[in-house]
């Protein structure tokens, strides 16, 4: 089977790997003249909003999927005119726009931080006397890894804020006292099924994730499942999909944000699950019966951020599993990632105390 997919980068070469045991072929649309992901496949060079790099993808492919959100909407929608694209348009569309996303959850009974839009000033200042101090000033579209957002820590911090985010849409929420971030990562099938990985619980510095632990056993997995579930269906998706959450200090779940695709914080399913994320996500995408998503041993993800560690020193740690991207290290880029797996929690906790010894991230 031959799949085309928008973006070529860490994602799509993970995708490419996981797709080589089962004969499939891959084909990516990257504007960046040397993507990660070219290694594994054919590259069309072109912009994403190009029409004849558009035809050759879907000439290429048997079906069509993204492993970026930079394509929009529409350009999905033509795509999937001539070939099945997945997931579909309107997921991409809603997972884009915070507002549709913030109103999705709502419509589902899904609970959330208190929120307002913003288009102007008057707007922001408006949503602070309702909302109150601490928040988050976000834009409503594009924006990752802690970018494009500012804390509104207090009054002074008010001011100028949207211009300073570049006077697009804007969306402000409350600030959540929450104990720790989980993601749920689901995927559905074309039948309909879905299957759900263990919670990851994850630590962030500096907006990015720098680690992510497989949970099985944590007291709201049931809750987070069924959540996304709602989403899945709701949208009728078709493919991987990233929940991310919060989880208060009172143990109650609050939704953040959805990504339509293969996530970072699932990279630990290559090694730790019996089917990894990108393996199910072509199976699903291919309308192929979907893996079993269970845990295997107790793991945890370590993202490569800024600068390779030692090669060998890494490979040394029992039970890690280094991947390189084959991208340029610059200040604040994920370049690669360690999985390490371990027979228990104890050994786990000093393999991974290792391997971090011999990071050289520069997120402090």
């Amino acid at each position: 089977m031959n799949i085309g997919i928008v973006g070529g980068g860490q994602l799509g070469r993970m995708l490419a790997q996981a797709g080589a045991p089962l004969n499939m072929r891959f084909t990516f649309l990257d504007p960046s003249p040397q993507p990660c992901a070219a290694i594994h496949g054919v590259h069309l060079c072109a912009e994403w909003d190009d029409d004849e790099a558009h035809q050759a993808l879907i000439e290429a492919s048997d079906v069509i999927t993204f492993e970026f959100e930079n394509i929009s909407a529409m350009a999905l929608s033509q795509l999937a005119e001539q070939r099945p694209a997945f997931p579909p348009a309107k997921a991409l569309e809603t997972a884009r726009e915070r507002g549709a996303e913030k109103s999705l959850f709502q419509s589902l009974d899904i609970a959330i931080a208190p929120i307002a839009l913003v288009d102007t000033q008057a707007d922001l200042e408006r949503a602070v006397d309702e909302i109150g101090l601490p928040a988050v000033l976000k834009t409503r579209t594009l924006g990752y890894d802690g970018k494009g957002q500012k804390v509104l820590r207090n009054a002074e911090d008010v001011p100028g804020s949207v211009a300073e985010l570049g006077d697009v849409p804007l969306i402000m929420e409350g600030f959540v006292d929450f104990d720790h971030e989980v993601s749920a990562i689901a995927v559905r099938g074309r039948d309909g099924e879905v299957r759900v990985w263990p919670l990851s619980r994850n630590e962030h510095r500096q907006g990015i994730l720098h680690r992510a632990e497989p949970q099985p056993d944590h007291p709201l997995q049931a809750q987070a499942a069924d959540y996304a579930t709602r989403v899945l269906e709701a949208l009728d998706y078709v493919g991987v999909m990233a929940f991310e959450f919060f989880v208060t200090r009172d143990g109650e779940l609050l939704a953040n944000e959805i990504a339509p695709r293969v996530h970072n914080s699932g990279h630990w399913s290559i090694e730790g699950a019996t089917t990894s994320q990108f393996e199910n996500h072509l199976r699903a995408i291919s309308g192929l019966p979907l893996g079993d998503t269970t845990r295997l041993v107790p793991c945890a993800m370590l993202n490569i951020i800024g600068a390779l560690p030692n090669r060998d020193a890494v490979l040394s740690v029992a039970g890690a599993h280094l991947h390189d991207y084959h991208k340029d290290p610059r200040p604040g880029r994920k370049i690669g990632h360690v999985t390490v797996l371990a027979p228990d929690a104890a050994t786990l906790a000093e393999r991974t105390a290792a391997v971090e010894a011999l990071l050289v991230n520069d997120l402090g």
